[in-house]
């Protein structure tokens, strides 16, 4: 009688065996769970490769009951944070063999989060990520009757919610910090709108930092985010002329604000200095290139869902995921004439 062939697919016990690790171990790792050491990591990864391990998702779902779906909530999906944010929980989620079900809404209003949210979970996600930071949002869901584990976006945690976000506090006072250390004195702020809390975070750091300094913090106009309202802002300030430099609250603004003062004959930074805030991919490019605030929009994603893995594993309860900015030095800024 000839030899039986084993012509069975490896499976999880198959890697643990041969990485001389738990099931458990190997789960976690699958999982991209951040409390395993790197040297373990490595070695169940290199036995995953070598055995051709490939998780079956659909069998997971019937053992564990979970649908392997992540909800995402977004609104502002045309700002460049919203969406790039979401790239890094797509990324992320399918390392950790999750599907990713989005509802994007275009407006925050606690009906359309209502509504969006019971239809995920009328979907059966396993959890919800929501990248919708304004004022209103924790209030809308607070009034919801949830049972899975919910993520916010670019707001502290607390209470019955994990967050995640970039600190934007922190971000503007690097900004600020920049031009001090020029030599500027009067400092202005075009901010985001204030019902956002990155655009009131970011402006409460300007204020805070100038303070600080012993600086006027007398000139905040708030903008609404798009080239557009910079370019508006940017034509009053141009014929004011009352600042040496300019924090504006995000690149988008900031190149509508140096074309109005480029028609206006301004001269950036000669005349007036000007930072942004998020480091967009054309930022490098505006003329001249601008000096701004990098905000790791796929680290902040990936963060998230890392929180939601731990927090689908029985992990800590809410808390607040914290990733740093860094300020990114171009041609924009120099010191007062």
């Amino acid at each position: 009688m000839g030899s039986t062939i084993d012509r069975r697919l490896p499976r999880l016990e198959d890697v643990a065996a041969r990485a001389n690790v738990s099931h458990q171990t190997v789960s976690r790792v699958i999982n991209n769970h951040p409390n395993v050491s790197s040297a373990t990591r490595e070695r169940v990864e290199a036995a995953i490769a070598e055995l051709g391990y490939r998780r079956n998702t659909a069998a997971r779902s019937l053992v564990t009951r979970r649908s392997q779906t992540i909800g995402v909530l977004a609104a502002e999906m045309g700002q460049y944070g919203p969406a790039n944010t979401l790239l890094g929980v797509q990324q992320a989620a399918r390392e950790a063999g999750y599907f990713v079900s989005i509802e994007a809404i275009k407006e925050a209003g606690a009906g359309a989060i209502s509504d969006a949210v019971r239809h995920l979970t009328d979907q059966g996600a396993d959890g919800i990520i929501v990248i919708v930071p304004h004022d209103g949002t924790v209030q809308a869901l607070e009034g919801l009757t949830l049972d899975v584990p919910v993520i916010l976006v670019g707001a502290p945690g607390g209470g019955l919610f994990s967050g995640a976000l970039v600190d934007q506090k922190l971000g503007a006072r690097l900004a600020v910090s920049h031009l001090i250390d020029l030599g500027h004195r009067r400092i202005g702020h075009v901010s985001g709108p204030q019902d956002w809390v990155d655009g009131r975070s970011r402006a409460e750091g300007w204020g805070e930092r100038l303070r600080e300094a012993g600086l006027p913090d007398d000139l905040l106009i708030e903008g609404d985010w798009s080239a557009g309202s910079g370019y508006r802002i940017g034509r009053q300030l141009a014929a004011e002329r009352t600042v040496t430099a300019l924090f504006v609250g995000n690149d988008q603004m900031a190149l509508g604000l140096l074309r109005a003062f480029n028609e206006a004959g301004v001269r950036v930074p000669d005349d007036v200095s000007v930072v942004g805030f998020d480091d967009q991919p054309e930022s490098g490019y505006f003329t001249p290139p601008l000096t701004t605030v990098r905000q790791d929009f796929e680290e902040l994603g990936r963060r998230c869902m890392n929180v939601m893995l731990n927090a689908l594993e029985g992990g800590a309860g809410a808390g607040t995921t914290v990733v740093e900015p860094e300020l990114v030095v171009r041609s924009s800024t120099s010191a007062p004439a």
